[in-house]
């Protein structure tokens, strides 16, 4: 059974280390890329419309919108 991560279609931004173009607290698209999945990396859509590899540890995962406003966690803003 697909789990929430593989059927996500968004991705809530919780760390930014060593990617300082990531917004901590910001939502982003997740554009589908198995390769880079295998990698632990996720490809997602950030401020210029194009899709690029991050930690897959740096995201929480939600197949709504709504999913990510009832489970967003604290971010500090660190």
């Amino acid at each position: 059974m697909p789990n929430a991560r593989s059927k996500a279609r968004f991705a809530l931004c919780v760390e930014n280390k060593d990617c300082d173009d990531l917004e901590k607290g910001k939502l982003y698209r997740i554009i589908p890329d198995a390769l880079a999945r295998r990698d632990a990396f996720l490809r997602v859509v950030d401020e210029s419309g194009e899709g690029y590899l991050y930690p897959e540890s740096h995201f929480v995962f939600s197949m709504s919108l709504s999913g990510l406003r009832r489970r967003r966690p604290e971010v500090s803003s660190n």
